[in-house]
């Protein structure tokens, strides 16, 4: 009797510290970060509607009247991640949660640079290389990790899929509409400034690709956290 009484307090124990280390303070701060990051993104769709949506990037936003609005879409985004980041610290239990929580730190750091660093700097193309890829790793891997998880309920896996096919849709976009500009006779590395308007005949839409990356992971991390809070 006594050893099944001191068995299941060990058992109960055992429990305890495997969801010990589940923050929802930073679940919920998470999903606040990714609400203020989808406010500001949205304001700046409505208060600069001379950038088209289906052609031009995000990051276009910071030659507008608003780059304070842009700077605070790129850092909210970032405090999503690591808070994301701690909500969720117990997956690095294993090798595959140690992964996924590496490219979300990095994926962080790429979201701090491309608000520091606007499109007009040298610094916002490494932001985006660092950034995009390891959001989109960190995605599946993280959802991979909860899904082994015996003490959370992992998000759906396609949600944590659809960064990275927002990613590789935004290239196709991009390397389809730098053919067109060039069939057009537009050579962008001769352009000083960017494009006030796309040739006749041209159409592009890598700026719809480039906002279904936003929107993907936005959904993805406000999942993750959730998961964290009903867990």
């Amino acid at each position: 009797m006594m050893l099944q009484e001191k068995g299941g307090r060990m058992g109960h124990a055992a429990k305890e510290a495997a969801v010990a280390g589940w923050s929802v303070t930073a679940a919920r701060i998470a999903m606040l970060a990714i609400a203020l990051s989808l406010t500001a993104l949205m304001l700046l769709h409505v208060l600069s509607p001379e950038y088209a949506w289906s052609w031009r990037l995000v990051s276009e936003y910071a030659n507008g009247r608003y780059p304070w609005l842009l700077t605070l879409v790129f850092l909210s985004w970032a405090a999503g991640s690591f808070a994301l980041l701690w909500a969720i610290r117990p997956l690095g239990a294993t090798a595959l949660g140690k992964a996924g929580l590496a490219f979300l730190l990095l994926a962080g750091i790429g979201q701090v640079m491309g608000g520091a660093f606007d499109i007009n700097h040298g610094l916002h193309g490494p932001a985006a290389i660092i950034g995009i890829p390891s959001l989109c790793i960190a995605a599946v891997l993280v959802t991979m990790a909860m899904a082994r998880h015996a003490g959370i309920v992992a998000p759906p896996l396609w949600t944590a899929h659809l960064p990275w096919i927002g990613f590789a849709l935004m290239l196709g976009a991009f390397a389809l509409l730098l053919s067109a500009l060039a069939d057009a006779g537009v050579d962008l590395s001769t352009q000083t400034r960017p494009l006030a308007d796309l040739p006749a005949g041209v159409s592009g839409y890598v700026g719809w690709a480039n906002r279904l990356i936003f929107a993907s992971t936005y959904l993805w991390v406000v999942l993750a956290a959730l998961a964290v809070i009903r867990r």
